[in-house]
Order: C-alpha cells, then sequence, then structure tokens
C-alpha cells in the first residue's frame, strides 16, 4: 500500500471549495455593513449562502448536472426569480381552474418520492430517475462537505 495515498473524502472537490468559500466569506466581510440590523443580517446571511452554493457548484464544474444548473441559476440570479416568480403565479391560476384534473389516482397535493427528490436537486425535474439518483447522492455528498467547511471554520473562529 502507498503511504502517501489520501483517504478518500465524501467530495473530491473540498480543497477547491474551501479555497473558494473563504475567498467569496473574505469578499463579504470586506464590504461589512456597520450596522448590524435585522434586515442587514439577512442579506448577509444570504450573501453567505449564495458564496457556499457558488463555492460548491463552481468546484464541481460542468461535470454533473446539479452543478450546471446551480452555476446557471446564479449567473442568471435576477432573470431566473422573475421568471421563477411569473411561473408560479401562472401555476396557483391554473390549479384553481384544474382541480377535478388533477384529483385523477391520487389525491389533491400528493407527489410521488421521485417527484419530490426532482424538486429538491437542481436541474432534476428533467432527469430520468436513474440519473435523478445517481445526481442525488454526489449533491448530498456535496451538501455534506459544505456542511463540514463552514463547521470547521464556524469551530475556528468560535472562543
Amino acid at each position: 500500500m502507498n503511504s502517501k495515498s489520501s483517504p478518500s473524502s465524501p467530495c473530491p472537490h473540498k480543497a477547491k471549495f474551501t479555497h473558494r468559500f473563504l475567498r467569496a466569506l473574505a469578499r463579504i466581510n470586506k464590504n461589512r455593513p456597520t450596522s448590524s440590523s435585522h434586515p442587514e443580517i439577512c442579506k448577509r446571511s444570504k450573501r453567505i449562502k449564495i458564496a457556499a452554493d457558488a463555492s460548491m457548484a463552481s468546484a464541481v464544474g460542468c461535470r454533473r448536472a446539479w452543478s450546471r444548473v446551480m452555476l446557471w441559476r446564479l449567473r442568471n440570479r435576477t432573470r431566473y426569480r422573475s421568471l421563477t416568480w411569473s411561473r408560479v403565479i401562472g401555476l396557483k391560476k391554473k390549479k384553481k381552474k384544474k382541480i377535478s384534473d388533477h384529483m385523477c389516482n391520487k389525491q389533491q397535493g400528493e407527489l410521488s418520492r421521485a417527484d419530490r427528490l426532482r424538486q429538491l436537486v437542481p436541474g432534476g425535474e428533467a432527469m430520468e430517475f436513474c440519473n435523478l439518483l445517481d445526481e442525488t447522492a454526489h449533491y448530498i455528498k456535496c451538501l455534506n462537505t459544505q456542511v463540514q467547511v463552514m463547521r470547521n471554520i464556524a469551530d475556528f473562529y468560535s472562543p
């Protein structure tokens, strides 16, 4: 056995993610407002979440469908928000009109497990079930890595 080999980590892109996330945190801290009001704290936490997602997706690159979708959403954030909002409003109007059509074999509002999973994984809406499971497993590994890195940063800066 080679003594130089490193143990396998849950996500092989951990070092890239950590480096990119720390750089993003440094940029966020550089522009830190002097007030610590509730709206400012909310904006700051949203920026940190976006930085964590962007770092994770860019560390993985375009190899995975979820990371491609997440990078696309981050690049087109304002346009995507307006499209999603108009889509949600349109869906609400359609639901009211077609309540009886949705009552086929399922109760209204009930989704299959696969459909619920498709909603959770970025880009999962258009995936076949086997690909969806593979992407979900990889996405969960990367989310776990993201949590570990953020926990380590919090532990380092905690008294």
